[in-house]
């Protein structure tokens, strides 16, 4: 646990700074050009290394936990839409502008994220192969289940929404180079899984590169202009209640349908979590060309930001009960 804290620490200043660089030097004309050039490149090779390090022992070992998947699944691509759904209905528009609320519903669609589950679920004591397999499966069919939940969330493809050629685009940049990649794992699986820092830095790297070509556009756009510091602490408000009602929501699912403990630590930590590797590519790629792109992504930044913490701490929560638990089951005996 203190090696990943800090870890994650450094990851958002990373992205604080910048966002901030962003707004001191937004890349614009060929500069921006290039930067999506080289910001495809990044998430084709990302993809990439994402298909050969998804094991498939790994993948056959959890499905036999299928009832923990579909409430993961569930929690992810069902119970999150309806939130979203249920805060565009009741929230006022004067308190947030259409472009904050795009991106509370895109955040809604989006599938779960994979290191940080897994780590979690890891440092609780939880089931971590059920969790590899559930957090691996909701990305893979995130490629496909968010852009298809985004167009039905926001109705219509007025909305932003690029439209069918995003689905393409999704499929050539998203989920080729992840299929190409799993099936090269039996030649480079061995290389990839020793060099696990080489995709933790293409994951961190790819998210920053794409959260500064982003911001660059919403900023020569005037971002701050639409987002004051009040609309900012609403936002704040409405993404901490969502992460708080998610996380009650899984730990009491998981407690009806009676999975044990380590089913419970893996549904948690898989069923609350949003991925901002998977989310901001496909940001990119199904609001492309669109000036709000920034302001639909930041929802996403500040839940990655909020989760990685409140989990940190519940991870530990777990951590100890685990351990009293097994003590006096020590003692018992």
């Amino acid at each position: 646990m203190k090696r990943l804290v800090p870890t994650f620490d450094r990851y958002a200043l990373a992205l604080l700074a910048t966002v901030a660089l962003a707004a001191a030097l937004p890349c614009r004309g060929a500069f921006a050009a290039a930067f999506e050039t080289l910001t495809t490149i990044a998430i084709v090779l990302l993809f990439f290394l994402h298909g050969a390090r998804l094991s498939r022992d790994a993948v056959i070992a959890g499905l036999v936990h299928w009832r923990l998947h579909l409430l993961v699944l569930a929690s992810t691509y069902l119970l999150f839409p309806l939130i979203g759904v249920g805060i565009e209905a009741l929230l006022p528009s004067a308190l947030l502008p259409s472009g904050l609320v795009v991106g509370i519903l895109f955040l809604c669609a989006l599938p779960s994220t994979v290191q940080s589950s897994i780590a979690f679920t890891a440092i609780a004591r939880g089931n971590v192969a059920a969790a590899v397999c559930s957090a691996s499966l909701s990305n893979l069919l995130g490629v496909f289940l968010a852009p298809m939940l985004v167009s039905l969330l926001l109705h219509s493809s007025a909305a932003g929404v690029s439209g069918s050629g995003s689905i393409g685009k999704i499929v050539l940049e998203l989920f080729v180079p992840f299929v190409a990649g799993h099936l090269a794992r039996p030649w480079i699986g061995r290389r990839v899984e020793r060099s696990r820092r080489l995709l933790a830095y293409t994951d961190r790297g790819t998210v920053l590169l794409v959260v500064y070509v982003a911001f660059s556009a919403s900023m020569v756009e005037g971002l701050w202009h639409n987002v004051p510091w009040p609309t900012l602490g609403v936002l704040f408000a409405l993404l901490a209640l969502m992460l708080a009602f998610i996380l009650l929501a899984t730990t009491w699912l998981s407690r009806r349908f009676g999975f044990g403990r380590e089913d419970e630590i893996a549904i948690v930590f898989c069923g609350s979590k949003k991925s901002l590797a998977s989310g901001v590519p496909i940001a990119r790629i199904l609001f492309a060309g669109s000036p709000a792109l920034g302001m639909i992504v930041l929802p996403v930044l500040i839940y990655h930001q909020l989760q990685l913490l409140v989990c940190a701490v519940l991870a530990q929560h777990y951590a100890r009960r685990s351990d009293q638990a097994a003590t006096l089951k020590q003692e018992a005996a």
